[in-house]
This record gives structure tokens, C-alpha cells and sequence, in this order.
């Protein structure tokens, strides 16, 4: 490819492949999307995989919605396990006071 050897100019921005785009070009396997580029040495215009800002935050904020509901779970899980511990031990408490 052009594009690997010498500069290029971006001829249209990165965009989501077309369901024919996808069965045709091999380009949109990777991530789903395109951009097409113009390489002025060779004077010759391909396409090339690229990652969309807009699916990357969509992404991203996947994974954070993932974390805080993950974080939330065992957070939880903390508060529970705590309680089950401080009965115990006001219990194991209470045998010992009233064993005096």
C-alpha cells in the first residue's frame, strides 16, 4: 500500500464500512471502518482501516459503565460480609461476657 511508503493525504474521513464494503473489502474485516487516501507520489487512491473517535468513546465509556456497576457489586458484597463478621464477634462477645 501507498500509504505505508509514502505520505498521504486523507481524502475522506474515517466512516463506518457499508454491509457491502464489508463482504468486498478486506480493509473493513479489522475494525468496521475506513478512510479513503490519496497518495500524491504514486498518484494513486486506496482505503486503510482506522478506528473511529466515536466507537472508541462508545468503548470506552462501555468499560467505565462496566467498572462502576463491577465496583458497585462488590461494594456490596463488602458491606454484607462486614456485618456477617460483626455479629459473629458481638456474639463470640456476648458468649464470653456471659460465661463470667
Amino acid at each position: 500500500p501507498c500509504w505505508q511508503v509514502e505520505d498521504f493525504v486523507v481524502a475522506q474521513e474515517c466512516a463506518r464500512c457499508s454491509s457491502f464494503e464489508v463482504k468486498t473489502l478486506p480493509e473493513c474485516v479489522p475494525t468496521g471502518f475506513i478512510e479513503k487516501i490519496s497518495c500524491p507520489t504514486s498518484k494513486r487512491e486506496e482505503v486503510k482501516s482506522c478506528r473511529s473517535a466515536v466507537m472508541e468513546a462508545h468503548v470506552f465509556w462501555r468499560f467505565v459503565g462496566t467498572m462502576m456497576c463491577v465496583a458497585a457489586v462488590f461494594a456490596v458484597l463488602v458491606v454484607c460480609r462486614q456485618r456477617v463478621l460483626d455479629r459473629k464477634a458481638l456474639e463470640k462477645v456476648r458468649k464470653q461476657i456471659e460465661s463470667i
